[in-house]
């Protein structure tokens, strides 16, 4: 299991970056990565790259139906070959409110249209590399034009591409058409076990890959060196575990456990006028649904805990920063994480 520290800082400013990503590369993180929350996770990989030589770079995520495949062709192919070959290309699809009121772009039909963004794109990486005709004709997608004065050279193999996901549709087109899958934070153990890899390898079945798949997980850490550290921890965890269980899109995660009427309170109480109601939805998720979604303990108890969960399914654990912001702390639960490999 690899080790990623994201690079996100409070408040996203690129002028972090560099410091942040020389420091994870000597420590011995294998990726960095940043996520697209207040800033392009583009941007910020780039600087990563160039004070760096060895660690990866993944997008964990960026927002592919904000932009089109040939707009993220072109941003990837040159960080890629920036970075010596080295980006992890990690796509979310967000979800359609985001989509349509804050990014002005069409939504529909989710997984078949990721599914048709990754191959546009490899369409896209392949006529560059090769030189053939770009004929790229899809329901969402077209792309069929491309001239030699467009035509970015070819360095480095295209990016791998990972997706992120949740429910089974879009779990099985990262098996069918992606080179990974980037778990998403708010899924159990159980939910792993019995929804997301059974997907996966139903989309592998249906379209014949074989070879290396990549799981990336981001689980949830509750962890601390004294009791206030470990008390802010649990509670920012408590408070986006339910934040997350308010969407009705992650519903099914809390129903494989017997948890729909917590969903229910949830999204009731972030639709109502409360001004309180973030907290009072943090406080409902009790001990047991906690370590539901989180591991709970030391840095070196919690590394044990994540590979116990998930160590035999999950290739590359993205240190969740919600529950783990001191540097120090991050760097224990990395160095437990080492030794439990």
């Amino acid at each position: 299991m690899k080790v990623v520290l994201p690079l996100s800082s409070p408040t996203g400013a690129l002028a972090d970056v560099a410091d942040a990503a020389r420091t994870a590369e000597t420590a011995g993180f294998d990726s960095v990565s940043f996520s697209e929350v207040v800033s392009d996770p583009l941007l910020h990989l780039t600087i990563a790259a160039g004070v760096t030589e060895r660690v990866e770079l993944l997008t964990n995520i960026i927002v592919a139906f904000a932009r089109s495949p040939m707009t993220l062709a072109e941003q990837g192919r040159a960080l890629q070959d920036y970075s010596g070959g080295r980006l992890w290309l990690g796509l979310g699809s967000q979800i359609k409110p985001h989509i349509e009121r804050r990014f002005s772009m069409p939504w529909s039909s989710p997984a078949a249209r990721m599914a048709e963004f990754v191959s546009a794109m490899n369409a896209i990486w392949e006529a560059w590399a090769t030189g053939d005709r770009l004929d790229f004709r899809g329901d969402f997608y077209t792309h069929t034009l491309m001239t030699p004065m467009f035509t970015p050279p070819t360095l480095f193999p295209a990016p791998k591409v990972l997706i992120a996901a949740v429910g089974e549709k879009m779990t099985e087109t990262a098996g069918a058409v992606a080179d990974g899958v980037l778990l998403h934070p708010f899924s159990t153990t159980r939910y792993i076990n019995e929804v997301t890899v059974p997907a996966i390898e139903r989309g592998r079945a249906r379209t014949g890959k074989t070879g290396e798949f990549q799981v990336v997980s981001s689980n949830f850490v509750v962890t601390g060196r004294n009791e206030d550290e470990f008390a802010k921890s649990e509670l920012a965890v408590r408070r986006q575990i339910a934040f997350y269980g308010s969407t009705p899109a992650y519903r099914p995660v809390l129903e494989l456990d017997g948890l729909g009427a917590l969903a229910d309170e949830l999204l009731a109480l972030s639709r109502s006028d409360r001004e309180d109601k973030w907290e009072a939805m943090g406080e409902l998720i009790d001990p047991g649904t906690l370590k539901l979604f989180a591991a709970v303990g030391t840095p070196r108890d919690a590394a044990a805990q994540l590979h116990s969960n998930i160590g035999s399914k999950v290739t590359r654990y993205a240190i969740n920063n919600i529950g783990v912001t001191d540097t120090d702390v991050q760097a224990e639960l990395a160095d437990a994480l080492r030794s439990a490999r």
